[in-house]
């Protein structure tokens, strides 16, 4: 029988079982390097998506506009 995965306001995120055996082969430092790729993929496309919605806005703004939406806020 198929795993059902859930998601709630409890449950974070849902890794699989063939994900989690491939990340647990990892080394501390690939897994690192996974999630830094990952982050400067979200960046690069919130760059381009605030871009092309306030064309009107300058590099610098765009910049720490990215900055604050990806720290929810903090910066």
């Amino acid at each position: 029988m198929k795993k059902t995965l859930r998601l709630d306001k409890g449950q974070i995120e849902v890794v699989d079982d063939q994900m989690a055996n491939v990340l647990s082969s990892k080394t501390s430092a690939e897994r690192i390097r996974i999630g830094f790729n990952i982050w400067l993929s979200a960046r690069s496309m919130l760059m381009t998506y605030v871009q092309k919605t306030h064309p009107e806005w300058s590099e610098d703004i765009v910049v720490k506009e990215v900055a604050k939406r990806l720290s929810h806020g903090a910066i």
